[in-house]
């Protein structure tokens, strides 16, 4: 192992800062992906991800969820006693999903018909409630709007491959009603992968998407047992001087 001693112990400490902030978004993202490992929220990723655009739209609905309901838990947190902690949690999420749920019924009509009550349903995912538990009423705004953001990230990705790999399987399409969420343009982005596609019915059921986030999870713990195996890289370890040079 190599050490190398750097001469500002403030631009170290940044820097470990920014390290810290990466570490968030890898474990959010990747490591701790809320759909392909640490398997919360199933109910929603299973039911609507039957396109790319449902869960993408789903997805992104998550993903501000968790950031607003993690920053204002995080705020807040030395506001709430231990008791009333959990019912605070509920309140804040389902304030944040209703204002949601407003904004889609006004501006996303068509997509919030296709979504229905996976909507309000953000308010039960596990995993929100236990990011603002196990995160944002431990942690600063910052690292907790981060979380938030990896998290959701995290799940996003999940729902648009899965809806990406059922669409394709069962349709042979990509992006299909993409103009309810991005307008009339978005009906131009339809992609016909597999043109005159008979069809595959069990790629769009609720078994088709078990099958489906199967296949994902194989793939990546296939992914991280081929990097495990990988020989190990020199590692560089910042040692912070505290005396003058």
């Amino acid at each position: 192992m190599l050490h190398r001693r750097i001469q500002n112990p403030q631009k170290w400490r940044s820097r470990m800062a920014n390290n810290n902030l990466k570490q968030i978004l890898a474990d959010g993202a990747w490591r701790q992906n809320t759909g392909l490992v640490v398997l919360l929220g199933l109910c929603p990723l299973l039911a609507v991800t039957n396109t790319v655009i449902n869960g993408l739209a789903l997805g992104l609905a998550t993903m501000l969820t968790l950031m607003v309901s993690n920053l204002s838990v995080s705020v807040m947190r030395g506001l709430l006693k231990p008791e009333i902690r959990i019912p605070a949690f509920v309140l804040i999420i389902a304030s944040v999903v209703t204002v949601i749920e407003l904004l889609m019924h006004a501006f996303f009509y068509d997509l919030f018909r296709v979504l229905g009550i996976f909507i309000p349903l953000i308010v039960t995912n596990c995993a929100i409630i236990g990011r603002a538990e196990a995160f944002a009423s431990r942690n600063s705004p910052l690292p907790s709007l981060m979380d938030g953001f990896a998290t959701g990230l995290g799940f996003c990705i999940t729902l648009v491959l899965l809806g990406a790999l059922r669409e394709l399987t069962g349709r042979g399409t990509l992006f299909a009603g993409a103009d309810m969420l991005l307008g009339d343009w978005g009906q131009y982005l339809t992609l016909t992968i597999i043109p005159e596609h008979p069809g595959f019915l069990l790629a769009m059921l609720p078994p088709g998407a078990f099958l489906g986030l199967a296949l994902l999870i194989a793939a990546r713990n296939a992914w991280e047992a081929r990097k495990a195996n990988a020989p190990p890289k020199a590692v560089t370890t910042l040692v912070p001087d505290t005396h003058e040079a």
